[in-house]
Order: structure tokens, then sequence, then C-alpha cells
């Protein structure tokens, strides 16, 4: 058979007060999904290990089956892959915020007001080049780009400029070590000239008479080297695609080797087009063995600390697998579950195992038909991330046998 891994971006949550102490997804509507666990079973996963907080970027490789730990080096890599910049070998990569700061360089929003549109032309005037270094930088969804240093004697081994909250000034990018002095320089250099590239600049000026937030810095954290990672593909002899639209996702997808199904126009955020995203998926599931859909809106609401509009982004979901994904449910593996935990109590990433949904046809029932983090502890499964692959090629018939 083949697969469809669902993962709703920081699907699990807590018992939260506005919701008569349910969870998101517990008050949610969703009958598509509880048919879903009626006809399969369900339980939790650790995205990484009991205990670790994940990443979207550590649990989505460890999802794919590629050890965090070995093969994670940092985010900005992934970011800038999504973006569609073009990586070699020894270049560094850092994960970037369009930012707003006041007349005294205080950061005032660490996301520019959420900034949708312009940012193209915002960041065309950022590529540059600094000493004998290539600077390069595009942008993301919303408020989000990559930077990336190309040149000799670039890496890591220096600290971040985003200090993380607002009110704050972003810190001065200090070298870990000897070798990371020429970075430090570099970055340190790229910011002043940004501040200048940035406030000059037609959209910041109107979003300034609108009275809007405008995207006049930039904050950049998670530099990492440009990893090789072996290609999905050749790994689980499958043909594999994805669909998303967050650049960090898309990044990981395609470094590994799948296919960008994603259709035009979809977001990664609460206004994306969920229906399209799985039909999408549904369509790319005739041309391929596997494909993984990432969908973003509930960690975003989770992040503002939206329990109501998460559940009511959990609703939407489950309407759009009513009219996509239930037509072809027999004939595939359908997976849905989280890559971690936001709680819209906490509004970050938290430890707590995620809830997961197998379903395919002929597949054990659990008898639990309730699909939400309380009742998962009924089901049957209880994975880390590192096992989702196998068990998804298990599911699927494709599993190879261990041993005589």
């Amino acid at each position: 058979m083949k697969i469809l891994l669902i993962i709703a971006d920081g699907l699990g949550d807590r018992p939260f007060g506005p919701l008569d102490g349910k969870t998101p997804l517990e008050a949610a509507s969703k009958p598509n999904l509880n048919a879903l666990a009626r006809e399969g079973m369900i339980g939790l996963i650790d995205p990484i290990l009991p205990g670790i907080i994940p990443g979207s970027d550590t649990s989505h490789l460890n999802y794919l089956g590629y050890d965090p730990f070995k093969y994670y080096t940092g985010r900005g890599p992934f970011e800038a892959m999504g973006t569609g910049l073009k990586l070699k070998g020894g270049d560094v990569a850092f994960r970037a915020n369009f930012a707003t700061v006041d007349e005294k360089g205080v950061v005032t929003d660490r996301r520019a007001g959420r900034i949708r549109e312009g940012t193209s032309d915002l960041a065309r005037p950022l590529n540059m080049r600094i000493e004998d270094v290539e600077v390069l930088f595009r942008e993301g969804t919303e408020h989000r780009a990559a930077l990336v240093l190309r040149g000799e004697g670039i890496t890591t081994d220096v600290s971040d400029n985003d200090p993380h909250a607002e009110g704050l000034k972003p810190r001065e990018i200090v070298a870990t070590n000897e070798n990371g002095k020429k970075t430090a320089r570099i970055l340190n250099e790229f910011y002043r000239l940004s501040l200048e590239i940035l406030k000059a600049q037609p959209l910041n000026s109107k979003r300034r008479a609108e009275g809007m937030k405008e995207a006049n810095a930039i904050l950049y954290r998670g530099g990492g080297l440009v990893p090789t990672l072996p290609n999905f593909n050749e790994r689980y002899s499958l043909k594999a695609g994805y669909v998303a639209a967050v650049a960090l996702v898309s990044g990981i997808c395609r470094l590994v080797g799948l296919k960008d199904f994603s259709p035009r126009g979809v977001t990664g955020s609460t206004d994306t087009d969920v229906k399209a995203k799985f039909a999408a998926a549904v369509e790319a599931l005739k041309e391929v063995d596997f494909v993984l859909v990432n969908v973003k809106g509930t960690d975003i609401a989770g992040h503002d600390g939206n329990g109501i509009g998460k559940k009511e982004f959990i609703e939407r979901i489950d309407r759009a697998l009513g009219e996509t994904v239930m037509k072809i449910r027999d004939d595939i593996v359908i997976c849905f579950t989280g890559d971690h935990s936001t709680p819209a109590s906490a509004k970050e990433h938290t430890s707590d195992p995620v809830p997961i949904l197998l379903r395919y046809h002929g597949c054990r029932r659990d008898g639990v038909g309730e699909f939400d983090e309380i009742n998962a502890k009924d089901g049957y499964l209880r994975l880390k991330g590192s096992d989702l692959m196998n068990v998804l090629l298990s599911s699927a018939n494709r599993a190879e046998k261990y041993g005589a």
C-alpha cells in the first residue's frame, strides 16, 4: 500500500480553561478523525525521546528516519533550503526573522507584526558581499527568512543576535572560539548595513505612514553547516513527495530527496487552504508511494495562546479530511500525528507526547473511538519518533524481514 503521513504541526496540547478544561483536540468536533480512530489504532508518540522538547526540524528528521543526534547541525540549513536558496558544502545558514526595532534599537516585535506581503522586495537588497564573503538572504513565509554566508573561514562558532524577547536590543554577535572571529565580524557588519538598507525601503516608509510595524531589522539564530543526508527514496525503496508551505519543512524534504507537490497559494499559517493541501497529496499518491503533508496552523494558534482558535483549526482539518482523504482511505496507510506539542497555555513547545493515529485496511483495531491526548493512553501505540518509518513500512507491507 501507499503511505500518507499527515503532520499537524504543534498538535499536542494540555487541558485549557476556556475550553472547559479540555484540550483543543479533545474539544474539537472531528467526526472524520474519530472515524479513522475507530477503524484503526491510536496512541502516543515521543517525537524525539521522553522528556526531550522537540523542534519541528529535529522531529521531522526523526520521523523520516534520520537520527537528529547524528544529522542535525542547526535549523538554518533547512530553513534556507526551503526558501529556494541553492546551498553548497561549507555554507553556513541561519534562521532569520524580519523584526521591528524602535529608534533606540530595542526590539518591539520579533515578527514585524507577522508581515505577510512585500518581504521579497525587502530581502533583495540584503544580498551583498562583505570582505571576501558572499551574503545570501531570502524571504520565507510571513516574517521568516534565511541568511547564508559563503566564503573561506566561515564557521558556526558564533552566538546569535536574536534576544528571543521584546524589550531588549539585538545581541552583538561574539565568537565562541578563535575560529568564529571572522564570522562574528561579518554578521555584525551585516546587521549594521541591514538597518540602513531596510530603513530606506519604500515598503517600510508605507508601513510607517500607515501606523504598521516596520520590518526594519533582521534577527538571526540557529546557524548550521549544510549536512549531507542519505536519499530517502533510495534508503526505503520508495518514490516520495511532500506538501508543505513552511520553509523549514520544505527544506528538510528537499534535502532528503522528496518531490514537491505543494499547490500554489497554500501558506504556513492559519489562513491556509487545508483542503487544497490534502487534495494535492491525494493526487500525488497516484505518482508516488509516500507523501508527507505538513499543516502549520495548529502550531501558530498554540504559540499565540489561542486554544479556541486551535480547536477551530483542527475542525477545519477534519472537514478537509472528509472531503479528500476519507474517500481513498481503504487504499492507503494513513498516519495522522503532530511533530510536537505546543500547548496554548504554555505558548511554546513542550515535551508532552503527541497523539498519533494509524489506519489501514485490515489493521488491528484497539477499540478507542475518540482521537485526543486523553484517550490516546488507551490505544495500542506507544512510539518514539525513530520508530515511525519502520511502523509505516510494515503497515504498508513494505518492510523487510529481520532474520531468517
